[in-house]
């Protein structure tokens, strides 16, 4: 299956735009489904989402890292292992921000059959994230 894809445009500069997006201490801010995330070192975080109503803990590894245009995260652990990254391009002469987000996710064991319906939740959930993070982000103008 294709990876989920979602492009916003949010009114303030790639450099916000970026910093905000990928600082895994800031997740819970603009996703709801994130409960907790604690950086382990440099690259490494874990995160705690509600999931169906349990609490589901998952660490990730940062695979990329391009300020202010791309980053990259994937899971390391568990049944169901995220991939996502987040490209932001400049527009209006670099005071807005077009920013996309691509998720997938790998199944493992028990996981392989659920990855269907975590990318359906995701696929109804993320785009409420993306527009929480605009508003967010807007409203600090």
């Amino acid at each position: 299956m294709a990876p989920l894809v979602s492009t916003i445009e949010i009114a303030r500069p790639p450099e916000e735009v970026f910093a905000y997006a990928t600082d895994p201490s800031r997740f819970a801010e603009w996703q709801h489904d994130v409960v907790k995330v604690h950086l382990l070192d440099g690259s490494r975080f874990t995160t705690t989402r509600r999931i169906r109503g349990a609490e589901r803990t998952m660490t990730q590894q940062i695979t990329h890292n391009d300020p202010p245009h791309s980053w990259a995260a994937r899971g390391t652990d568990g049944p169901i292992r995220p991939h996502a990254t987040i490209t932001v391009v400049p527009t209006d002469n670099g005071t807005s921000s077009r920013a996309t987000f691509t998720l997938d996710f790998e199944g493992h064991g028990i996981g392989l059959p659920l990855v269907p319906l975590v990318r359906r939740q995701a696929r109804q959930q993320a785009p409420n994230s993306y527009q929480n993070l605009k508003q967010l982000l807007e409203s600090n103008e």
